[in-house]
């Protein structure tokens, strides 16, 4: 499995294999409440890290708060090669388990000091500021937060999730961005609006790649398997392998800086989806997907 280092230039860089593992379906219905199956759910994060997986994705809103309790009863004390990646920005509404924003300052503070607390953590070493839609307080106080709690040492290495090319270049205005998590996969690779708001997708690509910055994509499966059409088909069927396997390995391929992150709450599919990363695509496979 290849690798990727996340923030190089910095004194603290975090090299990863570049297939990663996010959590938020290990939830209950509604990425809510526990696991219908808890052994399972915690099996799921114990094998991942055994089979190579170096980089896990969670949020404190997930749940509430139940992917990183699992995470700590399943890993704890973590591997020194692991890096849990967490988001801040959103939290839930019990009553009817909607995702407000939660990105004023001292909210945002709260949030740390929670994934901190459950994470068993001094420092969290990666996180995304979530971009909400419908939030008031302005992106850049927001971000001022963020990189006030890193120079405190709360926070290694910051990132944000959900933004725009705009939003992405006046973070990079503040201070080092290590890492962006945006919506993007084989057939999803633009911003969609689902009406509950825009869900930045990979426009932001070229401004990765121009400052190095690693890429994480989510919902790569959910919105990029149903509208993926025939060239993704024909190429699975002669390869032997599915289609969610091809749109992973399409990931690996399409750029050295994306970490892709499936999600799944089955140990069986979680090896499926592990085995993407030996699929090999030519440059002619590669043209042919386009």
């Amino acid at each position: 499995m290849s690798t990727l280092t996340i923030a190089p230039q910095s004194t603290q860089p975090l090299t990863v294999n570049r297939l990663g593992y996010g959590t938020m379906r290990l939830t209950g219905p509604g990425i809510w409440g526990e696991p219908a199956d808890r052994p399972q759910a915690l099996e799921v994060l114990k094998t991942a890290v055994a089979n190579g997986v170096t980089f896990i994705d969670t949020a404190d809103y997930y749940g509430d708060d139940i992917t990183n309790r699992l995470i700590v009863e399943a890993l704890y004390p973590y591997h020194k090669e692991l890096v849990i990646c967490t988001k801040v920005g959103a939290t839930r509404n019990p009553a009817d388990k909607s995702w407000p924003p939660f990105n004023r300052p001292e909210q945002l503070r709260q949030s740390i000091e929670r994934n901190l607390r459950t994470l068993r953590q001094e420092a969290v070493q990666l996180v995304h500021f979530r971009v909400m839609p419908g939030a008031e307080v302005p992106f850049e106080e927001s971000m001022g937060a963020m990189y006030e709690m890193q120079r405190e040492g709360k926070i290694q290495h910051v990132g944000v999730s959900n933004v725009t090319p705009e939003e992405l270049a006046a973070a990079l205005g503040m201070g080092e961005v290590a890492s962006v998590e945006n919506m993007y996969s084989y057939a999803q690779r633009t911003t969609m609006n689902d009406g509950h708001g825009e869900t930045r997708g990979g426009e932001v690509l070229p401004l990765c790649e121009q400052h190095g910055i690693a890429f994480v994509p989510f919902f790569s499966l959910v919105h990029g398997l149903p509208n993926a059409g025939n060239k993704l088909a024909e190429l699975a069927q002669q390869k032997g392998v599915t289609e969610a396997q091809l749109n992973i390995a399409w990931l690996l391929h399409r750029s050295p800086l994306l970490l892709p992150i499936p999600g799944t709450s089955s140990v069986a599919h979680l090896r499926e989806n592990l085995a993407a990363a030996n699929i090999e695509l030519s440059a002619e496979d590669m043209a042919y997907l386009g």
